[in-house]
């Protein structure tokens, strides 16, 4: 893919200086709607630009990009601004779908001027009304529709790999073998069948949170997995990846396998080891802010949406979270919901209470005990 195809304007969009706000909001401006809100100090409300409301002083005023942005800052919405909020969101909702279907049904990944004449708006309003609702930038969302199409080509048993590269949409072999690796995490003719030739070593132990099997790739660590049933777990492995070359661990491997039970009791220690994160773009970036939770901490699902600068995405990362294969690695367990509650957990709820619970217990690095100096 040109990458440049899809990146938004270099400028900052049409409202993008408080002064052409103010003038929006001057003029009631109904073209406005959606780029920003302003919201006024001394009644602690917040407004869309083309509220009918009696104008505020300017001194009054500040501006904010979202609804979100002004809420977080104290303000509630107008009665008019919730009304149309609803509206607004709605329809935002539905021309985002509308062009995630055309870009998914698109031979190949459309332009970012195309699709802004398409949705009737600026480069840059497209841009990042497309990131605030699905958490992917449209250059990211092209991305991961090649990637899936690019799958289900690959997993018909008929035709060849060559036929396969120019249904997912790309003009030469050149250019889709350089972008495989990235798209499939290994050769296309290793996807095809399963993951064959990929070299995965395995071991299943106990830790005291049940059964652990711990595998790694030639990349890194690509899965942690809890249960009760060891059997389980190795079937669990082999559906992920049904062709590939399951070695069992030596006793080298067992070694690592002890570090990651040790991790796994006590996890303010930290893993220290590489990891083979596989997933499509917002995936690896709910799981990066997910790391970037300390033990001992929690955040919920609308905290981390918050953080990847996906506010609405909060659905979506609650998926992402269920899609993590790496237990404790990427702490998953870490994130509640809004009102505190646990809520699902891929190795059970129990388990992360647990962990929670032992987290909570452990001092925080930097500040364990040391023995006495003899």
């Amino acid at each position: 893919m040109d990458t440049a195809t899809l990146t938004p304007d270099t400028h900052a969009g049409p409202y993008a200086g408080e002064a052409a706000r103010w003038q929006a909001v001057a003029a009631r401006d109904p073209a406005a709607d959606g780029h920003f809100v302003y919201a006024v100090k001394t009644t602690g409300v917040y407004c869309h630009p083309s509220s009918a409301a009696r104008r505020p002083k300017r001194e009054n005023v500040e501006f904010f990009d979202s609804p979100q942005a002004a809420e977080a800052a104290g303000y509630r919405p107008s009665r008019r601004a919730a009304g149309r909020h609803g509206a607004l969101q709605a329809q935002r909702a539905a021309l985002v779908r509308e062009i995630c279907a055309y870009i998914e049904q698109a031979e190949t990944p459309p332009r970012l001027d195309e699709l802004a004449a398409r949705a009737g708006m600026s480069r840059f309003h497209l841009h990042r009304l497309f990131k605030a609702e699905t958490g992917l930038t449209p250059q990211a969302y092209a991305h991961a529709a090649r990637a899936r199409r690019l799958r289900r080509e690959l997993g018909k048993p008929e035709g060849s790999v060559t036929h396969a590269l120019y249904e997912a949409g790309f003009n030469s072999s050149s250019r889709f073998y350089q972008a495989s690796e990235t798209l499939l995490g290994m050769p296309p003719s290793a996807y095809r069948q399963g993951g064959l030739n990929a070299r995965i070593r395995f071991a299943v132990g106990q830790c005291s949170l049940g059964a652990i099997l711990v595998a790694q790739s030639q990349r890194g660590i690509c899965a942690i997995l809890l249960g009760e049933d060891p059997d389980k777990l190795v079937r669990d492995l082999q559906d992920m990846f049904p062709k590939a070359e399951l070695i069992g661990g030596d006793a080298r491997f067992e070694r690592l396998v002890a570090q990651v039970v040790g991790f796994v009791e006590a996890p303010s220690l930290g893993l220290g080891l590489p990891l083979d994160i596989q997933g499509t773009a917002f995936q690896e970036r709910v799981w990066q802010a997910l790391r970037e939770i300390p033990p001992g901490s929690t955040a919920t699902y609308s905290d981390i949406a918050q953080r990847i600068g996906s506010p609405n995405a909060v659905r979506a990362v609650g998926r992402a979270c269920g899609a993590n294969r790496i237990a404790v690695a990427i702490p998953c367990h870490r994130v509640l919901r809004r009102d505190g509650d646990l809520s699902g957990y891929r190795w059970g709820v129990e388990r992360k209470r647990e962990l929670l619970q032992r987290e909570a217990a452990e001092p925080a690095p930097g500040k364990r005990e040391r023995a006495p100096s003899a």
